[in-house]
C-alpha cells in the first residue's frame, strides 16, 4: 500500500484519475448520468479492491458504465489511478460503505449487474455482525437491481458462501446456473486458484 500511496502522491498519475466521490457527508445520491455524463447501463461491483476484475471488464464493454466500491482510501486510489491510465472513461471509483449505497444513494432498478467478489468472511462469531450480506443488504441489493439484472457473487469460504446463498434466496432471489465472470479474474481469485483453493460462486436474479 505504500507504492498506492507514492502513486496517488504522484500529481501526473493522480491527474489521470477519474472520479473519486468519497463519501463526503453532502452525498445523499449517486447519479450515474452526473458521473458519466451519458445514459448507458450501469455495472455495479462491491469491494472492487484494486480493480484486477473491473477494470478488464469496463475495457472490454466501453457502451456499458461500471462503478466500483472500495471502502479502503489507498485501495481505492491506486485503483482510480490504474483506471485513469489505462484511459478508462466509462469507469469510476466511489470511496465509501455500499450499504448507503444500496439503501439510499442510488435509484430504485438502476443497475443492470452487481459483481460482489471474495468479502470479507468475519470468520469469528463476534465479527458476524461486520459481515457485508445480511438481510438488510440483499434486500438493498433487490431495491437497485433492474428486472433480470444479474447478481453474481464469490468467495473462497464454504460456510459464508451457504449463509450468502441462503440470505439472497430467503429475500427473493433464485439462482441462475450462470457462469460467474469474476469468479477466477480477481486478485485474490487468482491467489486462491494457484493455492488450489475451492471457490463457491453464484448468480442470481430476482425472482
Amino acid at each position: 500500500m505504500r507504492k498506492a500511496a507514492r502513486l496517488w502522491r504522484d500529481e501526473a498519475r493522480a491527474a489521470a484519475a477519474p472520479i473519486i466521490a468519497a463519501g463526503r457527508a453532502d452525498y445523499f445520491t449517486v447519479e450515474p448520468r452526473e458521473l458519466f455524463g451519458r445514459e448507458a447501463p450501469l455495472e455495479l461491483e462491491i469491494g472492487a479492491g484494486r480493480g484486477d476484475f473491473i477494470l478488464e471488464r469496463a475495457a472490454a464493454a466501453p457502451e456499458r458504465n461500471f462503478l466500483a466500491i472500495e471502502l479502503a482510501a489507498t485501495v481505492a486510489h491506486l485503483m482510480a489511478v490504474r483506471a485513469g491510465r489505462r484511459g478508462l472513461s466509462n469507469l469510476r471509483v466511489i470511496r465509501m460503505d455500499a450499504r448507503p449505497l444500496v439503501h439510499l444513494m442510488l435509484a430504485a432498478g438502476s443497475v443492470s449487474a452487481c459483481h460482489i467478489y471474495f468479502p470479507d468472511p468475519w470468520p469469528k462469531d463476534r465479527q458476524a455482525k461486520h459481515r457485508l450480506f445480511t438481510p438488510d443488504f440483499a434486500r438493498g441489493l433487490v431495491r437497485v437491481l433492474a428486472p433480470d439484472a444479474p447478481l453474481y457473487v464469490a468467495t473462497d469460504v464454504q460456510n459464508y458462501a451457504r449463509v450468502i446463498f441462503l440470505t439472497l434466496e430467503a429475500v427473493g432471489f433464485i439462482r441462475t446456473g450462470s457462469t460467474v465472470p469474476g469468479a477466477s479474474l480477481t486478485g485474490f481469485a487468482r491467489k486462491f486458484i494457484e493455492e488450489g483453493r475451492p471457490i463457491y460462486a453464484a448468480a442470481f436474479v430476482v425472482g
